[in-house]
């Protein structure tokens, strides 16, 4: 008998689902403590939470018969991922089942802004009927600017065409497969959504690529008859500039279900009538929570079965199951997708992977993979891994070409991958020596040797004396030392790579003076840990 525990409230679609199964006894405890939770867990083959229980270390910490948890939602923050998977506990989500619902609430904001839904409701029940007050605006016919083409952004798409609006339509990542049956014009350029969009939205993920994607330099570019919607994380749209916009005058609406603290502390959107705030709704309809309710259901009980496992957030480890070496391999291809990741801004048109010498004529996907990993995660709010990274690339029509050459180049074995973007073709090569180091060896055809380890700095500059000693004074003036450093040169193009793996991670002021080094033609950041 496999046996279920659920600890937050659970729409009754799910549980039924479960009470059903001739083989699972169901047990509903919610609003328990981390003390009781840690103390019965191991009585039970699994676990299904919402957002407000706490898989914490101590609740894994002596894990019995406890084999998986599902989250009834995206986010999986209240689960100490690393922990479980070091005890062999499966963790899954169940990302797919709100998209409907943020998107139909996108469209919701939206019209509700247009026709003044909300003031005039107000006005109406303090005993006013002033229609000439509330002339609103229809979609027809608008621009909607749509930022992030994942699963939300490309139902809102769908949804609006409905209304026969134009979509312009813009991902950091690639375009997606499916953007051209819906007729979305895909721009590369984000000046022409804020230019020439009389709506934009964002659902794309927080990171440090998009935290404050739109600012006053943004919302300066934009129409005055514009209006933004944030249904996707709290801060994506700045929220000094969105009131600053707004008392001044300068767009016509704004309306926000995130916020950067939840719930907000500063209730000053209150004072404009134009903008509409809602406390985070996006998924909160009865059919998504059904929906992830009797999701997480069946996947857990799948999971547990022996069934597939599906939305795996830490996928089952491959230790034991592929030579050492492999794993190495896996490891400094990820790193490598980070760095990549990093130096290769833009929407990727082309992926292309490279072994060459021994390690060519091993099994290589999990390789790949992990190099997939590291090159699209900051693309994802939901951990990456085995299991749904191909799912997820595939929709946004991303492929990996892939080729093998047992014949060595320089070194005994080698790991390269090839990046092509709007903007830029970027090349990394590396290679593991002795069985364990991890190195890269080559960037963009410069011979530059580093570990990619911590914080590292790629460094584009031109070829001139006194280069390597500016670097290092800088750096020890904000007390940060060099482990390594690789210095790859071409000498016909007085060109350099600089490649500084450092103990800490520059801040952005340390960041700001290295930029005013006039050598330097491009700094990238990269945290490999």
């Amino acid at each position: 008998m496999i046996k279920v525990l659920i600890t937050d409230k659970l729409a009754k679609e799910g549980i039924n689902l479960l009470k059903a199964m001739s083989d699972v006894e169901v047990t509903v405890k919610t609003g328990i403590s981390e003390d009781e939770l840690a103390g019965i867990i191991g009585g039970y083959d699994g676990l299904i939470i919402r957002s407000a229980t706490k898989v914490t270390a101590k609740v894994l910490a002596n894990p019995g018969r406890f084999k998986a948890v599902a989250r009834a939602g995206v986010g999986i923050d209240n689960v100490d991922v690393k922990e479980a998977t070091r005890k062999g506990v499966l963790v899954m989500n169940t990302p797919g089942g709100n998209t409907l619902s943020a998107a139909e609430h996108t469209m919701a904001l939206m019209l509700a802004m247009s026709r003044h839904v909300v003031p005039a409701c107000n006005s109406l029940k303090a005993g006013a009927w002033d229609r000439k007050l509330y002339e609103g605006n229809q979609l027809n016919n608008k621009t909607l600017g749509v930022i992030g083409l994942g699963r939300i952004g490309m139902a809102v798409a769908k949804m609006a065409k409905g209304f026969d609006m134009k979509i312009l339509g813009y991902d950091p990542l690639a375009v997606p497969a499916g953007a051209d049956q819906l007729d979305i014009e895909i721009t590369d350029k984000l000046e022409r959504i804020f230019k020439e969009a009389d709506y934009i939205t964002v659902h794309v993920p927080k990171n440090e690529q998009t935290l404050n994607m739109i600012n006053t330099d943004q919302i300066k570019m934009m129409k005055p008859t514009v209006r933004l919607v944030n249904c996707s994380r709290g801060g994506i749209i700045n929220e000094d500039a969105i009131y600053a916009a707004l008392a001044e005058k300068r767009i016509a609406g704004a309306a926000l279900d995130v916020f950067p603290k939840e719930p907000p502390e500063d209730m000053r959107f209150k004072e404009f009538a134009n903008c509409l705030v809602t406390p985070h709704l996006g998924a909160s309809t009865e059919e998504a929570q059904i929906e992830v309710a009797v999701e997480a259901a069946q996947i857990l009980v799948n999971a547990l079965r022996g069934d597939s496992i599906r939305n795996a957030i830490n996928a089952p480890s491959t230790a034991g199951t592929v030579p050492p070496l492999v794993l190495k391999y896996a490891e400094l291809a990820r790193r490598i997708g980070i760095v990549l990741s990093t130096i290769a801004p833009g929407q990727i048109k082309q992926v292309q992977v490279e072994y060459r010498g021994a390690i060519a004529e091993m099994p290589l996907q999990a390789v790949t993979l992990n190099f997939a990993i590291g090159l699209l995660q900051k693309h994802f709010e939901m951990p990456l891994n085995l299991v749904n990274t191909p799912v997820l690339a595939k929709e946004r029509g991303i492929s990996i070409d892939e080729t093998k050459n047992p014949t060595p180049k320089d070194v005994a074995s080698s790991f390269s991958a090839k990046v092509v973007t709007d903007k830029v073709t970027r090349t990394i090569t590396g290679s593991v020596f002795g069985e364990k180091l991890l190195r890269i060896i080559e960037i963009d055809g410069f011979n530059a040797e580093i570990t990619p380890q911590g914080a590292v700095l790629i460094i584009f500059n031109e070829d001139r004396p006194g280069v390597i000693g500016h670097l290092g004074t800088l750096l020890g003036k904000h007390k940060i030392n060099i482990a390594t450093m690789g210095v790859g040169q071409k000498l016909d193009q007085q060109k350099a790579v600089l490649a500084v793996s450092l103990d800490k991670t520059p801040d952005e002021d340390t960041i700001a003076d290295l930029r005013k080094l006039d050598f330097i033609n491009e700094i990238h950041v990269c945290n490999l840990d």
